[in-house]
């Protein structure tokens, strides 16, 4: 078994970086004024030379703090509304539109041209990044992340992202505690809201043990009244009550008792909630407002804590034959923006091993570099993998390979991604360069995540979902690479060696009246020496419990269960519902 530890290059032989200024700052400003300019122009410019006395050109002055008068604000505001690309429509608008502040939103609405557009989303991002002193942007990845996670798990005729559930999971993250009653049902009240016995609808409670800006033991109520899996956030504790409007029923104890009426709960004085009056009344009216002022919070983004950084990395790659395999893959987390992940594979006996007290140890730096055909970087990501192996079983485990995966958001578009390797301890070095095309989920079009074979694939802990190596979602799925020369992913007939296909598909239809897709799924897995199917299955959205317009689907088979040879697994999704049809395909070996 092999054990893979990851942890940040301190000195990486096979990369040289340097600080470059941002390209924001790149421009030459004039240094002379005419005489003729006018006033406002003058002003202008003194407030660039000021800016340049202090180390940044006009051209770098924060867009949150640039002044700017009301016909240019206008007209910035009309251009934005009729000629802004799609592209920055959906990132203010979806991608980050719970996290952006409202003086952020305004700024980025102001700005005149795509570089400037461009700038500020990088500006975003850096202000937020909790380690601005490394390459990666946690803040970034984890809001992806949960993007991801709230598609999956809470959609209900809309996207997930879009839900109340959503939109919290995506602000404060995963809460400490969820009390959940997914059928509602019989209830018996705390004291604090009545007391007593009552029916409820499908209602949720997440407890936050904290949340900055907020306070303490923060508890938000969901409620799904419509009885169809879209769960609302309330202030009114009351309103999961199904037998709120019956006359004599569900009642509070006070109720029960005679010390008070069930219309006393309608007459006004009873605050924001219908919980009816009980011992603990007074005590709850009090707490009204402290019950507005955190719905309000919640509404709010949460506060920028990082300053603005910039920093562009140059790298030098040296070119040296060690073999190693590279795979991308992609996972739809909103309609622009799409999870890329990464994935290395080495052979161990390309990887140079030296004994560690026992241990023979495999040493590796990765350095990755992702940028647009123009040449600007866009992503990058270094790392050490280590691999330990028992003396006596490193002969037989040559052949084994190890793996290393990197998750990336990225938008639609085509990217050039570079990864160089050295190993440590040989000092032997390759490098790998290819184009990818990350494509566009537009929506109502019927699509899927790339269809993975993975090695494992297993359902991760609850602490462990949505972060971690090879975790998507709540599962963690670990390709296993096709050779560079053409040659398929290889598995071994072993007794435990299972094939596990995995994907994701986007944009089912959803009807009208039940909020529920209609689609089934075929998988064909065919002998391409013989053209001979081997496995055919179906099954359908109608046995796969409650779904929304996002499925992930997730098959195994063993592998000593198919001869040697070259296989094509296809997985044929008809929609029934937008009567749209993909079948995306793979192959493998097995050996």
């Amino acid at each position: 078994m092999f054990r893979l530890s990851f942890f940040r290059i301190l000195q990486v032989g096979l990369i040289s970086v340097s600080v470059m200024a941002s390209a924001a700052f790149a421009q030459d400003q004039p240094k002379d004024q005419p005489k003729d300019q006018p006033k406002d122009e003058a002003a202008a410019s003194q407030s660039s030379d000021k800016a340049t006395a202090q180390g940044q050109p006009a051209d770098a002055v924060d867009p949150l703090k640039r002044p700017i008068d009301e016909k240019q604000r206008k007209k910035n505001a009309r251009a934005f509304k009729h000629e802004v690309n799609n592209t920055y429509k959906t990132w203010l608008d979806q991608d980050v539109t719970y996290i952006i502040t409202d003086e952020e939103r305004a700024a980025f609405k102001q700005l005149s041209n795509d570089e400037e557009r461009d700038n500020f989303i990088e500006s975003f991002w850096q202000r937020r990044d909790p380690t601005p002193d490394t390459e990666e942007n946690e803040f970034k990845e984890e809001h992806y992340q949960r993007i991801a996670y709230a598609n999956e798990h809470f959609a209900a005729g809309v996207p997930g992202w879009r839900t109340d559930r959503g939109r919290i999971y995506i602000v404060f993250g995963k809460p400490d505690e969820i009390e959940s009653h997914p059928s509602g049902g019989t209830y018996e009240r705390p004291f604090e809201e009545g007391g007593g016995t009552t029916s409820t609808f499908p209602f949720e409670q997440w407890r936050y043990r904290y949340i900055e800006g907020i306070g303490q033991e923060v508890i938000i109520e969901f409620v799904d009244t419509c009885m169809c899996g879209e769960y609302h956030m309330t202030m009114d504790r009351s309103e999961k009550d199904a037998l709120l409007y019956t006359p004599n029923a569900g009642l509070t104890l006070w109720e029960q008792m005679g010390m008070a009426s069930k219309t006393q709960r309608f007459n006004g004085g009873n605050g924001i909630e219908r919980l009816g009056l009980g011992p603990d009344s007074s005590m709850l009216n009090s707490k009204e407002f402290d019950r507005l002022e955190q719905f309000s919070k919640l509404q709010q983004a949460p506060k920028i804590k990082f300053t603005d950084l910039t920093e562009d990395v140059t790298s030098k790659i040296i070119l040296n034959p060690m073999p190693f395999d590279v795979r991308s893959d992609f996972v739809k987390v909103t309609s622009d923006t799409v999870l890329v992940p990464v994935t290395i594979q080495m052979k161990n006996r390309d990887i140079t091993f030296v004994n560690k007290e026992g241990v023979q140890r495999g040493t590796v730096n990765i350095y990755g570099k992702l940028s647009t055909l123009t040449g600007k970087i866009v992503q990058t990501f270094e790392d050490t993998v280590q691999v330990d192996v028992p003396a006596e079983l490193l002969p037989r485990t040559a052949e084994n390979a190890s793996v290393y995966w990197k998750a990336l958001p990225l938008r639609a578009g085509h990217y050039k991604i570079y990864v160089a390797v050295k190993d440590v301890n040989g000092d032997r070095k390759g490098v790998y360069a290819s184009s990818i095309v990350v494509p566009e989920y537009v929506e109502d079009k019927l699509a899927t995540s790339s269809l993975i074979i993975a090695d494992q694939m297993e359902p991760v802990p609850t602490k462990a979902i949505g972060s971690g190596s090879f975790v998507i979602g709540t599962t963690k799925v670990r390709p296993r690479v096709a050779s560079a020369n053409g040659k398929p992913a290889v598995f071994k007939r072993d007794h435990d060696q299972k094939l596990n296909f995995w994907m994701q598909v986007y944009n089912l239809g959803v009807d009208e009246k039940t909020h529920k897709p209609s689609a089934t799924f075929e998988y064909d897995i065919t002998n391409i020496a013989t053209n001979k199917p081997i496995v055919q299955k179906v099954e359908s959205t109608d046995t796969m419990g409650n779904l929304g317009d996002q499925v992930t689907l997730q098959k195994s088979i063993a592998a000593a269960n198919l001869q040697p040879g070259v296989y094509r697994i296809q997985i044929k999704v008809n929609d029934n519902i937008s009567k749209q049809t993909v079948d995306p395909s793979a192959t493998f070996a097995v050996e």
